[in-house]
């Protein structure tokens, strides 16, 4: 039996949270291990940002003597507290459950596999065992999904349409034995939706393969926000105009044309010859608000332009910004740190 068989369904992420999930990062999994401490305060500014709108579950490894001092000197917060689950890595969009919501209010979750991003990270095997440890621990029912599947990869609107990309679900180091078609229908049974639009590209340099939440979302249905580039000499201005040109093509599942609303991207940042995946689409709902990665410096009129665009758009929310700078040099930023679990 299938989530859509018991009427459940994965809501939009701007839904009401009963909390989020987040996890604390690991010093042997990082790609600079050097800068753990630098890393552990950007999630800490993440959290307690977070924890101004909504309680913030953090998982951690352990809670041993030297964790939880670092711990209580970092968060004063009473809406942060702690759960202990063994993971490798701390990205839990990707490797945490997918939470789905009955009509009649109950909360359920996917369990995806995870193989940390086609086989990039090893070891995954604890991070494989992240999500079904949180069910457990919230006495939620559990449906295993045959399929690897990361977090970031998905967008919904609530009513029936998902978003991604063929670069990142259709890439044979995930489910090289299914095709386009048998995704589609896994996804259909497992998340409640009827109708899947796919983006060819996510941005440059993504290592994930183009996860669809750095590049383009859900802002209510029938909208979406895409990551634009306007320099045709950059590899994302082809990227983002194929997007762009699907989308304008594209229906949702109840048949409604798209409102695109365009955000610009920041200027390009490099570290060490490598491209680093900035995208104020990374961005995270919570309640009554949006933590807003912005980067500063060369790239302070974009940031300013990316609050404006989303404080137009969603006026009821307050725009709460953090460093985006902080732990994206690990691969990811606020939304790829995150898990939300909607209010039953």
């Amino acid at each position: 039996m299938y989530p859509i068989d018991f009427n459940y369904k994965m809501p939009a992420e701007w839904v009401k949270h009963t909390r989020t999930f987040i996890s604390w990062p690991v010093q042997a999994s990082m790609c600079y291990p050097e800068d753990f401490d630098a890393v552990c305060l950007g999630y800490a500014e993440i959290i307690e940002a977070i924890a101004e709108f909504e309680p913030v579950t953090v998982v951690v490894n352990s809670v041993d003597e030297d964790e939880a001092e670092t711990l209580a000197r970092l968060f004063k917060n009473e809406r942060i507290e702690y759960l202990a689950i063994a993971h490798n890595d701390a990205w839990l969009r990707d490797n945490g459950p997918t939470f789905l919501v009955h009509d009649e209010g109950e909360v359920a979750g996917v369990n995806w596999h995870f193989n940390a991003w086609g086989g990039k990270y090893a070891p995954w095997d604890l991070d494989d065992q992240v999500a079904p440890e949180i069910l457990r621990s919230c006495g939620l029912k559990q449906f295993d999904a045959p399929l690897v599947m990361e977090g970031g990869s998905l967008h919904v609107d609530g009513e029936g349409t998902l978003l991604t990309t063929e670069q990142c679900l259709l890439n044979p180091n995930r489910n090289p034995e299914l095709t386009k078609g048998q995704i589609e229908a896994e996804l259909k049974k497992f998340l409640n939706i009827r109708k899947v639009v796919w983006l060819k590209k996510g941005l440059d340099g993504d290592e994930t393969d183009g996860h669809v939440d750095n590049i383009a979302c859900f802002a209510a249905p029938g909208k979406i926000l895409i990551q634009v580039c306007d320099n045709p000499e950059d590899k994302n201005y082809a990227i983002t105009q194929e997007n762009l040109k699907i989308l304008g093509e594209e229906t949702d599942a109840l048949g409604r044309k798209f409102e695109i609303i365009p955000i610009q991207q920041p200027p390009k940042l490099f570290d060490r010859d490598k491209r680093l995946t900035l995208s104020y689409l990374n961005f995270y709902f919570v309640n009554g608000g949006i933590i807003l990665p912005v980067f500063g410096g060369v790239a302070g009129a974009t940031d300013q332009l990316a609050a404006q665009v989303l404080g137009k758009l969603f006026p009821e929310r307050r725009i709460r910004t953090v460093n985006g700078r902080a732990i994206i040099r690990e691969g990811g930023n606020v939304h790829c740190t995150t898990q939300q679990m909607p209010a039953g």
